[in-house]
C-alpha cells in the first residue's frame, strides 16, 4: 500500500491431497501431493498486480508484495485497516483423511468392484477411485480482514463398461462432499457401484435419440452448469461494470422468462 494502491490482499494456502484408483481388480495408482504458497494482489484503479510465491517466510512474502505493488503509479500511502480476525465455523470432521490407511481405501474400491460385477453379467470392466483433500486457507487484506478456513473433501467414483450385441456402453456414478471418510457412513459403495453397472447395462438396449427440435428437461446438478455457461459469465460484476455484458444498465428490467428464478445470496 506504500506506493498508493487502493487495495491489497494476501491469500495463503496449504493443501494436501491423496487418491487411490483400482482398475479391474488391480490397484492402478497411489498418489499424494502437497500444494503450499501465497498469492498477493494489489489493485490500483482498474489495474491489478499479482504475484505468487512458495516461500512463506517474511522476506519471501515481502518480495512478492513488492512485485505485485509495481502496478501502482502514486507515491502517496493509503490508510490500512487494523487486522481483525474473524473465525470461520468449519464442519467437524469425524474421520480425517490423514487417519485412513491405504488398505482401508483399497477395501472400499474392492467392494465396489465386486458389487458392480454382481449387478449385471454384461459388465466387463470396472474402475473405481477414491480421493480426498484438506485445504487450509488464510486471507488478509488492507480493509482489516483476517480470516481462515479449513476445508476437507472426499470423492468416490465408479465407472463401468458393459458389453453386448457387438457394442460397449459405459455407466458411472459418483459421490462427493465436504466431509472426511465419515462420508461412507452415509453412503454404501456397493449401491453406488450397482447403480453405475445398471446404467451401463441398460444402455445396451437403449434406442438412439431422434434428431430435430425437442423440449429439453434439465435435471439437477448439471442444470447449474448450463446456466453458468449460458448466463453466469455475463452476470459477473467486472463485465457489467465495464459495460461489456448484455445485462449492463438493466437493473429493474425483465431479462428472462417468468419460468426462471435465480437467487444470488
Amino acid at each position: 500500500m506504500s506506493d498508493g494502491a487502493d487495495f491489497a490482499e494476501v491469500f495463503v494456502e496449504d493443501k494436501k491431497s491423496s487418491a487411490v484408483s483400482l482398475d479391474d481388480n488391480k490397484v492402478e495408482s497411489l498418489s499424494s501431493s502437497t500444494d503450499r504458497g501465497a498469492g498477493i494482489r494489489v489493485i490500483y484503479g482498474e489495474t491489478t498486480g499479482f504475484s505468487h510465491t512458495s516461500d512463506l517466510s517474511l522476506e519471501g512474502l515481502l518480495d512478492a508484495a513488492r512485485l505485485a505493488a509495481q502496478v501502482s503509479s502514486s507515491s502517496s500511502s493509503k490508510q490500512v485497516g487494523d487486522l481483525s480476525y474473524q473465525p470461520h465455523q468449519t464442519p467437524n470432521i469425524m474421520r480425517p483423511a490423514a487417519e485412513i490407511t491405504n488398505n482401508e481405501k483399497i477395501a472400499l474400491l474392492n467392494e465396489a468392484d465386486s458389487a458392480a460385477r454382481a449387478a449385471s453379467d454384461a459388465i466387463t470392466q470396472v474402475s473405481a477411485r477414491v480421493g480426498d483433500s484438506r485445504r487450509q486457507i488464510l486471507v488478509a487484506n488492507s480493509d482489516g480482514l483476517f480470516v481462515t478456513d479449513d476445508q476437507s473433501k472426499t470423492l468416490f467414483v465408479v465407472s463401468t463398461v458393459a458389453a453386448g450385441d457387438g457394442q460397449l456402453q459405459r455407466g458411472s456414478e459418483a459421490i462427493g462432499h465436504a466431509l472426511g471418510y465419515e462420508l461412507f457412513d452415509n453412503y454404501d459403495v456397493s449401491e453406488i457401484a450397482a447403480k453405475a453397472a445398471s446404467r451401463a447395462a441398460r444402455k445396451l438396449n437403449a434406442k438412439s435419440a431422434p434428431s430435430g427440435t425437442w423440449p429439453v428437461v434439465i435435471g439437477p446438478g448439471s442444470g447449474g452448469v448450463v446456466f453458468h455457461e449460458a448466463c453466469g459469465h455475463g452476470l459477473e460484476a467486472d463485465l457489467v461494470y465495464k459495460g461489456a455484458s448484455v445485462y449492463a444498465d438493466r437493473v429493474g428490467e425483465k431479462v428472462a422468462s417468468d419460468l426462471v428464478t435465480l437467487i444470488d445470496d
